[in-house]
């Protein structure tokens, strides 16, 4: 059950931001999302059909001043942040590590685990940790096995997958942390792993397809929800089976 709960969701202009603050707004709830760019954040928002229930609020993940101000906005105008969800992420690097630019290196670790350890400080400060909530990271099946030609993404995703897990420790009992980590979803995000080349793609999956951001919203709700009040910690895999595929 979230309805009635508050969500603020990074990075959610599309792709799976947008199917999990989709999935929110249907199960009841009020959602705040975060976005770059204020047109695309302004159609998201428009798309989600919720009138008053939905705000967006433009800015840079990275930025400190952004977290902090967003935050206190969602407060504001909902009453409470009971739901964060980490979806905010870059890959700038394809290709070899041994050849990657350390610049791009450095970007990735500090937009894919930094900032949404920054999100989980202001949601702490500023309501969590009297109030209590749950926390929902966006991770990666790349953070649990290696692969070319995003190896960095990855590493930066095995990093939030083990953030996850000492969050969890550190906010018990009043705050849930867990992570989805999916395989290729079809977003723009990810087009580059299978433009193209779909069909080839879809073969190497047990279940014969890729993800749809649909796969990955439903079980958002999920871990965020009452439905999972004894789930922390945990980081759970939705990849059409790809994983166990060898």
């Amino acid at each position: 059950m979230v309805a009635g709960k508050v969500a603020l969701i990074t990075g959610a202009s599309r792709g799976i931001g947008l199917g999990i603050a989709r999935e929110l707004v249907r199960s009841g709830a009020m959602v705040a999302i975060t976005a770059r760019k204020r047109d695309q954040l302004d159609d998201a928002v428009q798309s989600l059909g919720a009138g008053d229930r939905v705000i967006g609020i433009a800015g840079n993940t990275g930025d400190s001043a952004h977290r902090r101000d967003a935050v206190a906005e969602v407060v504001e105008r909902f009453g409470s942040v009971d739901l964060l969800v980490n979806n905010a992420g870059i890959n700038p690097q394809y290709g070899p590590l041994t050849g990657a630019d350390l610049g791009a290196v450095s970007k990735i670790m500090e937009y894919n685990v930094v900032a949404p350890l920054g999100w989980v400080q202001e949601a702490w400060r500023q309501w969590m940790a009297a109030h209590g909530g749950v926390v929902l990271n966006v991770a990666s099946v790349g953070g649990i096995r290696a692969g070319a030609p995003i190896g960095a993404y990855n590493a930066s995703k095995a990093a939030l997958i083990h953030l996850t897990r000492q969050l969890a420790i550190e906010l018990a009992p009043g705050v849930r942390v867990n992570a989805i980590a999916p395989a290729v979803v079809k977003t723009q995000f990810s087009r580059a792993l299978y433009e193209d080349r779909e069909e080839a793609v879809a073969a190497t999956y047990p279940l014969g397809r890729l993800g749809h951001v649909e796969d990955t919203a439903t079980l958002g709700r999920f871990l965020l929800s009452a439905e999972a009040s004894w789930i922390t910690g945990q980081t759970v895999v939705v990849d059409g089976g790809i994983s166990i595929s060898g």
